[in-house]
Protein backbone atom coordinates (compact mmCIF):
# COMPACT_ATOMS: atom_id res chain seq x y z
CA UNK A 1 0.00 0.00 0.00
CA UNK A 2 1.43 3.18 -0.93
CA UNK A 3 -0.33 6.08 0.58
CA UNK A 4 -1.06 5.99 4.93
CA UNK A 5 -4.93 4.65 4.78
CA UNK A 6 -7.24 2.75 7.59
CA UNK A 7 -8.94 -0.17 5.53
CA UNK A 8 -11.86 -1.49 7.52
CA UNK A 9 -11.89 -5.01 6.31
CA UNK A 10 -14.94 -7.21 7.14
CA UNK A 11 -13.60 -11.05 8.22
CA UNK A 12 -16.21 -14.05 7.59
CA UNK A 13 -18.92 -14.67 11.27
CA UNK A 14 -18.70 -18.72 10.23
CA UNK A 15 -17.13 -19.39 7.28
CA UNK A 16 -13.60 -18.61 5.67
CA UNK A 17 -14.89 -18.80 2.08
CA UNK A 18 -16.85 -15.27 2.87
CA UNK A 19 -13.30 -13.35 3.03
CA UNK A 20 -13.28 -11.33 -0.42
CA UNK A 21 -10.79 -11.67 -2.58
CA UNK A 22 -10.67 -8.13 -2.28
CA UNK A 23 -10.02 -8.46 1.20
CA UNK A 24 -7.26 -11.21 0.91
CA UNK A 25 -5.55 -8.55 -0.91
CA UNK A 26 -5.72 -5.73 1.21
CA UNK A 27 -4.27 -8.10 4.07
CA UNK A 28 -1.95 -9.03 1.87
CA UNK A 29 -0.90 -5.47 1.53
CA UNK A 30 -1.16 -3.31 4.51
CA UNK A 31 1.96 -3.11 6.39
CA UNK A 32 0.54 -3.80 9.45
CA UNK A 33 -3.16 -5.26 10.66
CA UNK A 34 -4.66 -3.68 14.04
CA UNK A 35 -6.93 -6.74 15.55
CA UNK A 36 -9.50 -7.51 18.12
CA UNK A 37 -8.14 -10.33 19.29
CA UNK A 38 -4.23 -11.19 17.43
CA UNK A 39 -4.36 -14.48 18.24
CA UNK A 40 -7.54 -14.93 16.21
CA UNK A 41 -6.45 -12.72 13.24
CA UNK A 42 -3.78 -15.35 13.01
CA UNK A 43 -5.26 -18.12 12.92
CA UNK A 44 -7.66 -16.47 10.03
CA UNK A 45 -4.30 -15.09 7.62
CA UNK A 46 -2.96 -19.08 8.41
CA UNK A 47 -6.15 -20.43 7.50
CA UNK A 48 -6.71 -18.41 4.56
CA UNK A 49 -2.61 -19.37 3.54
CA UNK A 50 -2.35 -15.89 3.83
CA UNK A 51 1.02 -13.74 4.60
CA UNK A 52 2.11 -12.85 8.17
CA UNK A 53 1.99 -9.68 9.01
CA UNK A 54 2.71 -7.37 12.18
CA UNK A 55 -0.40 -7.42 14.22
CA UNK A 56 -1.27 -5.18 17.41
CA UNK A 57 -3.98 -5.67 19.61
CA UNK A 58 -7.28 -3.23 19.25
CA UNK A 59 -10.15 -3.51 21.31
CA UNK A 60 -12.64 -2.24 24.04
CA UNK A 61 -10.28 -1.95 27.26
CA UNK A 62 -6.96 -0.20 24.99
CA UNK A 63 -8.71 1.52 22.48
CA UNK A 64 -7.69 4.55 23.81
CA UNK A 65 -3.81 4.15 24.11
CA UNK A 66 -3.64 1.87 21.31
CA UNK A 67 -5.92 4.12 19.07
CA UNK A 68 -3.31 6.92 19.19
CA UNK A 69 -0.90 4.42 18.26
CA UNK A 70 -2.17 3.39 15.41
CA UNK A 71 -3.17 6.55 14.46
CA UNK A 72 0.90 7.84 14.84
CA UNK A 73 1.84 4.77 12.54
CA UNK A 74 -0.88 6.10 10.13
CA UNK A 75 0.29 9.68 9.93
CA UNK A 76 4.39 8.59 9.31
CA UNK A 77 3.23 6.85 6.29
CA UNK A 78 2.06 3.40 7.11
CA UNK A 79 -1.36 1.29 6.24
CA UNK A 80 -3.47 -0.12 8.63
CA UNK A 81 -6.09 -2.66 8.24
CA UNK A 82 -8.38 -3.13 11.29
CA UNK A 83 -10.19 -6.24 11.70
CA UNK A 84 -12.79 -7.59 14.86
CA UNK A 85 -12.91 -11.33 15.61
CA UNK A 86 -15.97 -11.90 13.20
CA UNK A 87 -18.11 -9.30 11.11
CA UNK A 88 -17.45 -5.61 9.90
CA UNK A 89 -15.54 -3.88 12.27
CA UNK A 90 -16.29 -0.13 13.38
CA UNK A 91 -20.06 -0.90 13.96
CA UNK A 92 -21.08 -1.83 17.56
CA UNK A 93 -17.47 -2.04 17.93
CA UNK A 94 -14.51 -0.02 19.48
CA UNK A 95 -13.14 0.52 15.68
CA UNK A 96 -15.44 3.89 15.37
CA UNK A 97 -13.19 5.64 17.51
CA UNK A 98 -10.34 4.63 15.60
CA UNK A 99 -12.23 6.17 12.73
CA UNK A 100 -13.33 9.03 14.14
CA UNK A 101 -9.48 9.69 14.94
CA UNK A 102 -8.45 9.21 11.07
CA UNK A 103 -11.16 11.49 9.92
CA UNK A 104 -10.03 14.01 12.45
CA UNK A 105 -6.82 13.97 11.21
CA UNK A 106 -7.80 13.49 7.71
CA UNK A 107 -6.55 10.08 7.14
CA UNK A 108 -8.04 8.54 4.19
CA UNK A 109 -10.54 5.29 5.37
CA UNK A 110 -11.56 2.73 3.16
CA UNK A 111 -14.38 0.42 3.95
CA UNK A 112 -13.64 -3.71 2.50
CA UNK A 113 -17.35 -4.74 2.59
CA UNK A 114 -18.08 -8.07 3.65
CA UNK A 115 -20.20 -9.88 6.15
CA UNK A 116 -22.32 -8.71 8.53
CA UNK A 117 -24.18 -10.77 10.98
CA UNK A 118 -27.42 -8.14 11.45
CA UNK A 119 -27.77 -7.43 7.25
CA UNK A 120 -27.40 -11.17 6.66
CA UNK A 121 -30.58 -11.77 9.51
CA UNK A 122 -32.64 -9.14 8.75
CA UNK A 123 -32.51 -10.12 4.99
CA UNK A 124 -33.54 -14.00 5.94
CA UNK A 125 -35.97 -12.89 8.91
CA UNK A 126 -39.59 -12.45 6.93
CA UNK A 127 -40.06 -9.21 8.82
CA UNK A 128 -40.01 -5.32 6.83
CA UNK A 129 -36.55 -4.65 5.48
CA UNK A 130 -37.56 -1.26 4.05
CA UNK A 131 -36.67 0.85 7.15
CA UNK A 132 -34.79 -1.01 10.10
CA UNK A 133 -32.72 0.61 13.16
CA UNK A 134 -29.90 -1.23 14.71
CA UNK A 135 -30.36 -0.97 18.49
CA UNK A 136 -26.98 -3.48 19.18
CA UNK A 137 -26.66 -5.58 22.48
CA UNK A 138 -28.66 -4.65 25.67
CA UNK A 139 -27.40 -3.60 28.79
CA UNK A 140 -27.00 -5.71 31.16
CA UNK A 141 -28.49 -3.62 33.86
CA UNK A 142 -31.79 -4.86 34.01
CA UNK A 143 -33.30 -0.81 34.94
CA UNK A 144 -30.94 0.71 31.75
CA UNK A 145 -32.54 -2.20 29.83
CA UNK A 146 -35.99 -1.70 30.29
CA UNK A 147 -35.48 1.93 29.65
CA UNK A 148 -34.17 1.45 26.59
CA UNK A 149 -37.07 -1.11 25.87
CA UNK A 150 -39.47 1.55 27.06
CA UNK A 151 -38.63 3.93 24.64
CA UNK A 152 -38.61 1.70 21.61
CA UNK A 153 -42.06 0.35 22.61
CA UNK A 154 -43.62 2.83 19.77
CA UNK A 155 -40.88 2.71 17.28
CA UNK A 156 -42.05 1.69 13.85
CA UNK A 157 -38.94 0.40 12.06
CA UNK A 158 -37.72 -2.96 12.15
CA UNK A 159 -35.05 -3.39 15.26
CA UNK A 160 -32.34 -5.43 15.40
CA UNK A 161 -30.39 -6.85 18.57
CA UNK A 162 -27.40 -9.09 19.13
CA UNK A 163 -27.66 -11.09 22.28
CA UNK A 164 -25.57 -13.36 24.38
CA UNK A 165 -27.09 -16.80 24.87
CA UNK A 166 -27.00 -16.72 28.44
CA UNK A 167 -28.93 -13.50 28.57
CA UNK A 168 -31.71 -14.19 25.69
CA UNK A 169 -34.42 -15.54 27.75
CA UNK A 170 -34.03 -12.44 30.16
CA UNK A 171 -34.20 -10.40 26.97
CA UNK A 172 -36.55 -11.68 25.08
CA UNK A 173 -39.25 -11.81 28.50
CA UNK A 174 -38.24 -8.06 28.55
CA UNK A 175 -39.09 -7.50 25.06
CA UNK A 176 -42.46 -9.09 25.53
CA UNK A 177 -43.33 -7.40 28.46
CA UNK A 178 -42.66 -3.91 26.42
CA UNK A 179 -43.24 -4.65 23.12
CA UNK A 180 -46.58 -7.15 23.86
CA UNK A 181 -46.64 -11.11 23.60
CA UNK A 182 -47.74 -10.74 20.00
CA UNK A 183 -45.26 -8.47 18.46
CA UNK A 184 -43.35 -11.00 15.51
CA UNK A 185 -39.53 -11.74 16.30
CA UNK A 186 -36.40 -13.76 14.21
CA UNK A 187 -33.75 -15.32 15.66
CA UNK A 188 -30.90 -16.44 13.88
CA UNK A 189 -27.80 -17.72 15.47
CA UNK A 190 -24.60 -19.34 13.71
CA UNK A 191 -25.16 -17.32 10.68
CA UNK A 192 -23.07 -19.16 7.98
CA UNK A 193 -21.39 -21.99 10.34
CA UNK A 194 -22.65 -26.12 10.39
CA UNK A 195 -25.87 -25.55 12.13
CA UNK A 196 -27.16 -22.24 11.10
CA UNK A 197 -30.79 -21.43 12.13
CA UNK A 198 -33.54 -18.93 11.89
CA UNK A 199 -36.44 -18.90 13.86
CA UNK A 200 -39.51 -17.19 13.70
CA UNK A 201 -41.91 -16.48 16.61
CA UNK A 202 -44.36 -14.15 18.49
CA UNK A 203 -42.60 -12.91 21.42
CA UNK A 204 -44.97 -14.91 23.53
CA UNK A 205 -43.91 -18.23 21.67
CA UNK A 206 -40.12 -17.35 21.50
CA UNK A 207 -40.09 -16.70 25.98
CA UNK A 208 -41.76 -20.44 26.00
CA UNK A 209 -39.36 -22.13 23.33
CA UNK A 210 -36.08 -20.94 25.05
CA UNK A 211 -37.43 -21.48 28.45
CA UNK A 212 -37.42 -25.18 26.75
CA UNK A 213 -34.83 -25.57 24.99
CA UNK A 214 -31.55 -24.19 26.04
CA UNK A 215 -30.07 -21.02 23.66
CA UNK A 216 -27.05 -22.01 21.94
CA UNK A 217 -24.07 -20.02 20.03
CA UNK A 218 -24.53 -15.97 19.26
CA UNK A 219 -28.06 -14.78 18.05
CA UNK A 220 -29.47 -11.76 15.88
CA UNK A 221 -33.00 -10.38 16.60
CA UNK A 222 -34.97 -9.00 14.41
CA UNK A 223 -37.98 -7.48 15.81
CA UNK A 224 -41.36 -6.42 14.18
CA UNK A 225 -41.68 -2.41 14.50
CA UNK A 226 -44.72 -1.40 16.28
CA UNK A 227 -48.26 -0.85 14.22
CA UNK A 228 -49.05 1.77 12.29
CA UNK A 229 -52.18 3.70 14.35
CA UNK A 230 -54.91 4.98 11.90
CA UNK A 231 -54.76 8.69 12.30
CA UNK A 232 -57.79 10.66 14.26
CA UNK A 233 -59.78 13.08 12.59
CA UNK A 234 -58.17 15.69 14.57
CA UNK A 235 -54.69 13.99 13.76
CA UNK A 236 -55.64 14.52 10.06
CA UNK A 237 -56.52 17.96 10.62
CA UNK A 238 -53.57 18.88 12.69
CA UNK A 239 -51.15 17.28 9.81
CA UNK A 240 -52.71 19.22 7.00
CA UNK A 241 -52.70 22.65 8.78
CA UNK A 242 -49.14 22.20 9.28
CA UNK A 243 -48.59 21.40 6.01
CA UNK A 244 -50.22 24.45 4.91
CA UNK A 245 -48.22 26.20 7.14
CA UNK A 246 -45.48 25.16 5.17
CA UNK A 247 -46.60 26.15 2.28
CA UNK A 248 -46.88 29.47 3.18
CA UNK A 249 -43.66 29.64 4.74
CA UNK A 250 -41.82 28.41 1.06
CA UNK A 251 -44.00 30.76 -0.53
CA UNK A 252 -42.52 33.70 1.42
CA UNK A 253 -39.27 32.81 0.85
CA UNK A 254 -40.19 32.71 -3.49
CA UNK A 255 -40.86 29.08 -4.01
CA UNK A 256 -44.39 29.01 -6.36
CA UNK A 257 -47.70 28.03 -4.63
CA UNK A 258 -47.51 25.11 -7.31
CA UNK A 259 -44.07 24.12 -6.75
CA UNK A 260 -44.19 24.66 -2.58
CA UNK A 261 -47.73 22.60 -2.89
CA UNK A 262 -46.37 19.57 -4.77
CA UNK A 263 -43.38 19.07 -2.31
CA UNK A 264 -44.99 19.30 0.72
CA UNK A 265 -47.96 17.34 -0.17
CA UNK A 266 -45.06 14.23 -0.80
CA UNK A 267 -43.23 15.40 2.62
CA UNK A 268 -46.13 15.54 4.89
CA UNK A 269 -48.40 12.43 3.48
CA UNK A 270 -51.41 14.69 2.78
CA UNK A 271 -53.36 14.93 -0.03
CA UNK A 272 -52.03 17.34 -2.82
CA UNK A 273 -55.95 19.06 -3.45
CA UNK A 274 -57.19 18.66 0.13
CA UNK A 275 -53.58 21.13 1.18
CA UNK A 276 -54.34 23.63 -2.08
CA UNK A 277 -58.08 24.31 -1.10
CA UNK A 278 -56.91 24.63 2.51
CA UNK A 279 -53.87 27.07 1.40
CA UNK A 280 -55.98 29.25 -1.07
CA UNK A 281 -59.11 29.88 1.73
CA UNK A 282 -56.09 30.77 3.85
CA UNK A 283 -55.27 33.43 1.49
CA UNK A 284 -58.71 34.57 0.81
CA UNK A 285 -59.09 35.26 4.54
CA UNK A 286 -56.07 37.20 4.59
CA UNK A 287 -57.08 38.80 1.62
CA UNK A 288 -60.31 39.80 3.64
CA UNK A 289 -59.00 40.62 7.30
CA UNK A 290 -56.88 43.58 5.12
Amino acid sequence: MSEPTLYLVATPIGNLSDLSPRAREVLSSVDFIAAEDTRVTQKLLTACALPKKPLISYYEHNRRARGEEVLAKLLAGESCALVTDAGTPAVSDPGEDLVALCAARDVPVIPIPGCCAAVCALAASGLPTGRWCFEGFLSVNKKARREHLDALAGEKRTMIFYEAPHKLCATLRDLAEAFGGERRISLSRELTKLHEETLRFTLSEAVQYFDQTPPRGEFVLIVEGAPETPDTPEDADARLQAAADEVRRRIAQGETQKDAVKAVSAEAGVKKNALYRLVLAQEEQDNADS
